[in-house]
Order: structure tokens, then sequence, then C-alpha cells
């Protein structure tokens, strides 16, 4: 056997031409990285405008640049751009067309920049843009969530703790507690896109340039709030990616979380919500079964996602300024949580617009499970004076003779409850029903319907 048919035989046939397309293939970015075209495109037009108003270049060779790259853009968005791998990238990719469609011109555009600098901004600005359709899902997830909450401030069912019923609260209550944490989301979003909306353009390869550039320019014409202030930390910077990151983690968490009660809620043994079929899918073999099936995929996707930060802080944790080829490994798990996010939370959104709260079996879980006795043990010390623990202690009496009757706390009969504590009246009836329970929490922060519709017009006017 020949040496170049051992050589092939070790590469295998993937990479039949030996060690040259290994390189090509490892070195290669242009499958994923071509995601970035319009940004790509935009950042060029903003570049060559800025070196023509600079005298940089000459107003007709920025024409022709303006002309060319809106050419590319069209064929890439009409799918007709053949893009190359042994270009390497999007940027060679675009720029290799231009110098085809202008000529001469298309040689000045990488004037006072580098491959550094460009790919630095293309990717802000890509992940600018997810995070703004981001805070637009998490706006319409919120907005679902308020209509439920709207529809049922009064409607009573089970709080729970370890899974256990616990006391009474309101459906209402119950959406705007997810309120709160998708609002904590979209601040978050909201916030990083404003520490990362510096411009990393003019940086150049890592010192700046000496061309008599204007960075303020090119900022201001591409959405940014400023230039970046150091060269260096310009074409280093992937905070911005990891932040993102970071935030569809705890984004997808909580998605997570509300995915997981959804489906415990459509179980046969619960059956607190129904469902829309556009959300559930049936079995292959059980006619009977109606499966949560995008429930549980929005559950899963927070591995993909939080798997993704993790990624991207690794592939970082050991670089040295300033760029290394390793940063082309930020991209596709970006690319990937942000898809794997937007498609979560419009799920999501869909679901909570189409699902139906079942009042009847909330109501009866909700009254389950001696759920009014912190009501009883709070009216003996509100209205005896007794301890706290004493109280707890009486209380905890009237649950066990309840318990061993078969019956729930409200169903025990005045002379009963007098047999644990004689001094207890009639009044503590008005306490033990659940509508009762739900309206006496009226702290701020509380599950008393008039709390929650107040919160909820608090909401709708801050959105």
């Amino acid at each position: 056997m020949s040496d170049k048919k051992s050589a092939n035989a070790m590469w295998g046939g993937r990479f039949a031409s030996g060690p040259d397309a290994i390189m090509e293939a490892i070195n290669a970015s242009i499958s994923f990285d071509q995601r970035m075209a319009r940004q790509d495109i935009e950042g060029s037009r903003a570049h060559a405008a800025m070196l023509a108003a600079q005298g940089i270049i000459s107003d007709s060779d920025a024409k022709a640049i303006r002309e060319g790259l809106l050419t590319i853009l069209s064929e890439i968005e009409g799918g007709t751009f053949e893009f190359s791998t042994a270009l390497e990238d999007i940027h060679m990719n675009v720029e290799a067309r231009l110098k085809e469609l202008i000529g001469e011109p298309a040689g000045r555009l990488h004037t006072a920049r580098s491959r550094n600098d460009q790919v630095a901004l293309d990717f802000r600005m890509w992940v600018r843009d997810q995070v703004d359709a981001v805070v637009t899902g998490l706006t319409a997830l919120i907005g679902a969530l308020l209509d439920q909450a709207e529809a049922g401030t009064d409607m009573v069912m089970p709080g729970f703790t370890h899974l256990q019923v616990a006391q009474p609260v309101t459906w209402g209550h119950h959406m705007m507690a997810y309120v709160e944490m998708f609002g904590r989301d979209r601040a978050r979003f909201q916030d990083a896109r404003e520490r990362m909306n510096e411009s990393p353009l003019g940086a150049a390869a890592l010192a700046g340039t000496s061309f008599p550039i204007d960075r303020e320019m090119t900022a201001k014409a591409l959405g940014f709030d400023r230039p970046a202030a150091n060269s260096l930390d310009a074409v280093a910077d992937r905070d911005f990616a990891l932040e993102f990151l970071s935030g569809a983690s705890i984004c997808a968490t909580h998605l997570s979380r509300f995915a997981e009660e959804l489906v415990i809620w459509s179980s046969a043994q619960f059956r607190f919500v129904t469902l829309s079929d556009r959300f559930s899918t049936g079995s292959s073999i059980m006619p009977q079964k109606k499966n949560p099936d995008a429930a549980e995929l929005i559950r899963a996707k927070v591995g993909r996602i939080n798997g993704a930060l993790v990624g991207l802080l690794t592939v970082m944790k050991g670089l040295p300024l300033t760029y290394s080829k390793d940063m082309q490994e930020d991209k596709e798990q970006v690319f990937d949580a942000a898809d794997s996010l937007i498609l979560a939370l419009a799920a999501m959104t869909g679901m909570v617009g189409d699902m139906t709260p079942n009042a009847g079996n909330l109501r009866v879980a909700a009254a389950s499970g001696f759920s009014t006795a912190t009501d009883l043990a709070d009216w003996l010390v509100r209205e005896l004076g007794l301890p706290f623990r004493d109280a707890h202690h009486i209380t905890g009496a009237l649950v066990k003779m309840a318990e061993d009757q078969g019956c729930d706390l409200p169903d025990l009969t005045l002379e009963q409850m007098q047999s644990v504590n004689r001094d207890i009246t009639s009044q503590v009836f008005h306490v033990l029903g659940v509508d009762n329970s739900v309206r006496s929490r009226t702290s701020y922060g509380g599950t008393a319907p008039d709390n929650v519709r107040q919160q909820i017009v608090r909401w709708r006017q801050k959105l």
C-alpha cells in the first residue's frame, strides 16, 4: 500500500485528501456563522460610509461597495448565494463575492478593519437581536399570564409546599408568581442589552488603527450607545454572549418549572387544567392518552441551554488577551440556545393562552388536606390572645380529631372544638372556608383577590 493510500485510510473516507482536508474542516466556520450575514453586511456598509466620510476611501468606491453589499444580501436572503468552505467564514465569503461584483473597490473595504473586530461586531449585533426577540417573547408570555390571572382572581386552588397541600391560594395569585419570575427575566435581558451595546468596530486586530476613523459615527449608525473604550477588550470580550446565556439559563429554568406544573396539573390524578389539542399529542398505542408533549419538551430545553452556558464558560476560561482561534467555538452553542429559548417561550405562551383551569377540581383540592389549619391557628392568636405555639398545638389536636372522624376542619362541630379549647366561639367558622382564607391574606404580596387585581393593574401599566 502506498503512503498516500495509508494516509487516506488513516484519515477516513470523509477526509480522503488527507491532512489539508482536515485543516480546512476544523478551521472553517461558514457552516454556522452564515447566520450572521445580515449583521456582517450592515457592519460593512457602516464601515464603508465612515471611510468615505473621513476621506479614507473615495465616495465612488463607497457607493460601489454599498450597492455590491446590498446585492449580496439579496442573494443570501433569496437563497442563491453560494457559500464556500474554502473561504472559511461569512466575512471572507462576502468579501470574495463583493470582489466578483465590483472589482478593485472591494479591496478597500477592509481598510482600518480586522476580522477580529469584524467578527466581534457581527456576533455582538446578532446576540443583541436575539435579546430583543427574547424580550418580545417574554412580554407576550407575561401578557398571557396576566389574562389567566385576571380571569381567575377569585378562583381558589391549593398552594403547595413539598408538593403537599399547604394553604389555599387563588389561581390568579399563582399565575402572578410566574409573572414576577418572567418579569425579572425580562429585566435581566434588558439590562444585559444596555451593557452589551458598545461597538467593537474600529478596534481593528487588537490595538486600534492609525487611520483617522470615526468610531462614534459607526457606533451610531449601527445602533450602539458608544464605541468600546479599550481595543484589546473590544476584540477579546465575549461577556455579552455569556451574559445572554446566563439570562437564558435562568429563564429556561423558570419555563421548566412551570412546564413541570403543567405536566402534573394536566394528569388524570390532578385534572387541574385542560391543555388544548394544539399543544398535546396522542399515543401510538393507547387511544385514551393526551400527552403534554410541548410542556415536556420545554422542560427539557433547559439542559441544552445550561450546557451552552457551561460550554462557552469553558472555552473562555483560559484565554490570554486578545483573540485566539478558540473563540471560533463561541457561536454554535449561543445560536442553539437562542433558538431553543425563543421556541420555548412561544410554545409556553401558546399553552398558557389555550389552557383552561378546572375550577371545580381546584376548589376541591384547595379544601383538602386541612389547608385552613393555619387560618385556625391565626384566629386563636388573634381572637383569644394565645401564644402562637399554644395555638399551633390546639390546631394540631383539632386536625387529629378531624382526621380520626374522616372529615375536614370546617366539618367539626363547635362542641367538638370546645372540647379541645373551651374559649373557641362560632366566629371561628368565618375563617375556615377556603374563600374566607384567601380573602384574609391581605398583607402585601398575599393571595387576597383584591391584592391580585392591584398587581395585575401594576403589571399592565409596567408593560
